[in-house]
């Protein structure tokens, strides 16, 4: 049987048991999705994330305890936080690619790390009548303020 690390991380707390917990595995390859689904299973954290060293930087994964997802940003930092504290990543800026929402990048600058994630477009949508009822709200309104 491997032996793999995995480290448990509060993201945007300074204690543990605060913050956001999210599971961390490094990995030397890619294992099979069954496979990451399973530790995630184990691990039983919101989100775990997954990631492998490339020449350009890290590929980067995220499973819940259900499959894959396509981002999630407080694994992201837990990631980068096990990539700087504890793998003693010298450079100040990570790369990661990922599956479905193309390059990320964090940056450490002393105690603070910068997460750049992609902006998407939204598109406006009139909310169903069900919907607003469930809520109780009678009326509706879209509202939005230009920069």
């Amino acid at each position: 049987m491997q032996a793999i690390d995995f480290y448990m991380v509060d993201a945007f707390a300074d204690t543990t048991f605060g913050g956001n917990a999210a599971a961390v595995c490094p990995l030397s390859e890619w294992l099979p999705d069954e496979t990451l689904l399973k530790m995630s299973q184990q691990h039983n954290q919101s989100e775990t994330a997954f990631f492998v060293t490339t020449d350009e930087g890290f590929e980067l994964r995220w499973f819940t305890t259900q499959g894959e997802i396509n981002l999630c940003g407080h694994a992201t930092l837990a990631a980068s936080h096990v990539i700087f504290e504890h793998l003693d990543y010298p450079e100040s800026t990570i790369h990661f690619s990922t599956r479905f929402v193309g390059p990320l990048t964090v940056t450490r600058n002393g105690e603070w790390l910068t997460l750049d994630f992609p902006a998407w477009e939204t598109q406006p949508i009139a909310p169903l009548p069900e919907l607003l009822a469930t809520l109780g709200i009678s009326e509706c309104k879209e509202l939005r303020v230009r920069a």
